[in-house]
C-alpha cells in the first residue's frame, strides 16, 4: 500500500495534469461559443447572468485599495489579502517573480 506523501503526490500531479488539460480544451471552448453567439446574434446581455453588466464594470474593482501590480492584460491588483487573480497564480506557478508586474 502506497504511503500518505506518495497518494498526496500522486494527487497532486493529476490536479495539474486535469488544469493543464482544462486549459488546452479552453481556447477550442471559447471559440465555439463566440462562433455560436454571432452565428444567432447572441450578446452578453442575452445570457444574463454575471458576465451581463462586465462591459460597463471594467476596469473597476471591489478593491479601494489602490492597484500595485499591473498584468500582462492591463489587470489591476491592490495585492491584498484573499483569492488571487488568475494571472497572478499563472505568474507564480510559472515560478516568475510579481516583481516584474509592480506599477
Amino acid at each position: 500500500m502506497a504511503s500518505y506523501s506518495e497518494l498526496m503526490a500522486q494527487a497532486q500531479s493529476l490536479m495539474a495534469q486535469a488544469e493543464q488539460a482544462r486549459k488546452d480544451e479552453l481556447s477550442a471552448v471559447i471559440a465555439d461559443i463566440k462562433s455560436k453567439m454571432k452565428q444567432f446574434g447572441i450578446t452578453a446581455a442575452d445570457l444574463g447572468g454575471a458576465g451581463a453588466g462586465v462591459a460597463k464594470k471594467a476596469g473597476k474593482s471591489k478593491s479601494s485599495a489602490p492597484a500595485k501590480y499591473r498584468g500582462p492584460n492591463g489587470e489591476l491588483w491592490a495585492g491584498g489579502p484573499g483569492r488571487k487573480p488568475e494571472w497572478v497564480r499563472e505568474v507564480l506557478a510559472s515560478g516568475k517573480s510579481l516583481d516584474s508586474y509592480l506599477i
